[in-house]
This record gives C-alpha cells, structure tokens and sequence, in this order.
C-alpha cells in the first residue's frame, strides 16, 4: 500500500464541511443555553401592575408608585416593573432616579425596547444629547425607524431638555433689618 500526500487544497476540501458544521451546532447549542424564556409575573405583582399603571393614567404618581415598588417586593428585579417604576420617575421630573431604573431593567434585558427608548428620553431631557444619539442609533439597528420605541425617543429628543426645577435653597430671601 502506498501513502499519498495529501495537499493542502485536500486537506482543506475534506474537512471544511465537517468543521462548519461543528461550529454551527456549537453556535445553536450556546445560544439555546444562553437565552432564557421572558419571566413570568406573580399573580399578586401582575394586580399591582395593573393597579400602578390605573393610578398612573389618572395622574396619581404617588400612588403608582407605591404599587410598583410593592409588586418589586413580590418579584424583584422584574423588568416590566422596573420600567413602569422610571416612567414615573421621569414623568415627575426625576431623571436620575428613572435612568438609575432603566439602567438596572437594561441589566437584566439588554434588548427591552422600551428600557432603551425611557434611558434615551430621560437622557435627553438631562441634556446628554450624544448619550441619546447612541440609544436612538441602537434602537433603530434593533427595530429599525418605523417602530414605536424609535418614534418615541426621536419625540424626546426633538423636545430638548426639559426646564429645570428651581429648588428652595436657590431663591433665599434677603434679610431685612427693621427698627422696632
């Protein structure tokens, strides 16, 4: 029996199938173990949702607020609750607060729409302008331009900044001396 050699252009052509298709398998397998399925509300954080988000239509933020940060208490770290509890940060002129929110719900689900777009238009409404410019770049490569989340921050941002809050220590009265 006499050995070949075998040349490169054999070598490649024998084994470039099997080798793609290991790596195929590899990549589908990962990503099966990677995602996970979207997690399922408490019954009892569900209600308070819904309860959150009645009080927040009719304008109560005070009391939307308390139900979403109880339905937290049930299932902490639930992404739709975090994202309701920065939307009414936001609505009340608390940036800060909302973007510490969006900024945990995007931890936990970096591709929530809804988280990106609040982060852009709180973003926005602060005055980081560039920051928003790269949440609106991302939206738009996830869903594209003619989706509602893109609408949304394209709104916020043509907005501009929102008015700032004067605070009581920045209008102080002057003293006034008078002869009794």
């Amino acid at each position: 029996m006499t050995q070949t050699k075998l040349s490169a252009k054999d070598v490649l052509m024998r084994y470039t199938p099997v080798a793609a298709a290991l790596s195929l398998f590899v990549a589908v397998t990962s990503s099966v173990g990677w995602s996970e399925p979207r997690e399922e509300l408490d019954p009892r954080a569900a209600a308070l949702l819904a309860d959150g988000r009645a009080d927040f239509a009719k304008g109560d933020y005070d009391g939307a607020i308390d139900a979403y940060e109880a339905a937290l208490v049930l299932q902490p770290g639930s992404v739709p609750v975090l994202v309701n509890l920065a939307e009414v940060r936001r609505k009340q002129g608390m940036q800060g607060k909302a973007l510490h929110y969006y900024r945990d719900a995007l931890a936990r689900e970096p591709k929530n729409l809804a988280a990106i777009a609040g982060e852009g238009a709180a973003l926005a409404e602060k005055g980081a302008t560039e920051k928003a410019q790269r949440n609106l770049a991302r939206l738009k490569g996830l869903c594209g331009d003619d989706c509602t989340a893109t609408r949304q921050l394209a709104t916020a941002l043509s907005r501009g900044v929102a008015p700032r809050v004067l605070t009581a220590e920045a209008v102080t009265p002057e003293p006034v001396v008078s002869d009794n």
